[in-house]
C-alpha cells in the first residue's frame, strides 16, 4: 500500500511530482531506494534529450569562502531567465561554487583532461603498480581503477557532492536540469587561492 506519506518522502528526496513519485513507489513495491534510483535514471533520460538545446541564458556566480583566503567565479547556463532567476537555479550555483572553493578539480569532465596529462598520470600508476609488486598480468586492470579514482578526484563532474557524498556533481545537475525541465551547463569556472603559484 501507497500512503501518502511515501509520496511526500519521495517527492522531498528527489523533486519529483506528485503523479511521478507515486508511479515509482508502484513500479518498485514500496521500495524507497529503487524508487529514488528509477526517478534518477528518468531524470538522467531527459537530461540527455535536452543537452542539444541552446542554454545561453544563466548567471555568474561570485563565491568568497570565510576568511577570502579562496575565490570562485563560475558560469552556470540555462535556457530560459525565467529559470535563471529561479532561487533553486540560484542556489545550485552557489553550492557549485562552493564546493569547487572546497574540492579544489583541475578540470571541469573527463573530456577535458589533456591527453599528456592522461599519458602522465598513466605512465605514473603504472610504475606504482610494478613498484607494489603486483603481477604483470593485473597491471592493466590495477591502472585502470586507478585511473578512474583519478577522473574521480580531477574532473568536477566526476567528483562527490561536499555537501552530500552520495551524489556526484553530474547527478546534481542532472536532478536540477529534471526539476527545471530545461537544459542546464556549467560552461566554466576559475577558483583562486590566495598566495597561489607565487
Amino acid at each position: 500500500m501507497i500512503t501518502t506519506a511515501m509520496v511526500k518522502e519521495l517527492r522531498e528526496a528527489t523533486g519529483a511530482g506528485i503523479l511521478e513519485a507515486k508511479k515509482a513507489l508502484e513500479a518498485t513495491n514500496g521500495d524507497f531506494e529503487a524508487a529514488v534510483d528509477a526517478l534518477r535514471a528518468k531524470g538522467a533520460a531527459r537530461a540527455a534529450k535536452r543537452a542539444d538545446r541552446a542554454a545561453q541564458e544563466g548567471v555568474i556566480e561570485l563565491y568568497a569562502h570565510p576568511g577570502n583566503r579562496i575565490g570562485v567565479m563560475l558560469e552556470l547556463n540555462c535556457e530560459t531567465d525565467f529559470v535563471a532567476r529561479n532561487e533553486q537555479f540560484r542556489q545550485l550555483a552557489h553550492d557549485l561554487a562552493l564546493h569547487i572553493a572546497a574540492s579544489n578539480p583541475r578540470y571541469l569532465s573527463r573530456e577535458d583532461v589533456p591527453q599528456e596529462d592522461l599519458d602522465r598520470e598513466v605512465q605514473v600508476l603504472r610504475e606504482q603498480a610494478l613498484a607494489e609488486g603486483r603481477p604483470e598480468a593485473i597491471i592493466e586492470k590495477i591502472v585502470s581503477g586507478r585511473v578512474s579514482k583519478f577522473y574521480e578526484e580531477m574532473c568536477l563532474m566526476e567528483q562527490r557532492f561536499v555537501k552530500d557524498e552520495k551524489v556526484t556533481i553530474r547527478d546534481l545537475i542532472t536532478d536540477a536540469i529534471r526539476t527545471t525541465g530545461e537544459n542546464i551547463v556549467l560552461r566554466r569556472y576559475a577558483r583562486y587561492e590566495l598566495g597561489e603559484a607565487l
